[in-house]
């Protein structure tokens, strides 16, 4: 029997480091090569995607959020919608923790999938026993 791919959630810390070239960089490149090669499945939730553009839009405007949106959405990752029990388990991971609630929507979503968040944001250490962290750097 085959185990199962490795498989990542990646947070907007992640991929706002790819994207600007910061710290981390290298990493997500290799995770989403893996991906190209289907070595690991790699995710992103609904919730973080509209971080992410938010970020983007308050900093260098609509037209640059949406060119990253058609960037992301080339990816090889897979967008997960907001379900309802997605909802329900990031409500939960809050209720909880000290953890912003985009981010207990990545902790929720790499519960469900059984993936590694990968990440820079301190927040993630109050939910290291909630879900695997692969820490950037």
């Amino acid at each position: 029997m085959n185990p199962a791919k490795p498989a990542y959630v990646l947070d907007s810390y992640a991929l706002l480091a790819y994207l600007n070239g910061e710290a981390g960089q290298t990493r997500i490149q290799e995770i989403l090569t893996l991906a190209l090669s289907d070595e690991v499945k790699v995710y992103l939730g609904m919730i973080n995607l509209g971080e992410i553009l938010y970020i983007v839009e308050r900093r260098r405007g609509l037209t640059q959020a949406q060119r990253t949106l058609s960037l992301l959405e080339s990816l090889p990752l897979t967008i997960c919608d907001t379900t309802r029990a997605l909802v329900l388990d990031a409500a939960h991971i809050k209720a909880g923790h000290t953890i912003s609630y985009a981010d207990a929507f990545v902790a929720a979503l790499a519960q469900s999938e059984n993936a590694i968040v990968v990440t820079g944001d301190p927040e993630f250490k109050f939910v290291t026993e909630l879900v695997r962290i692969e820490w950037l750097q």
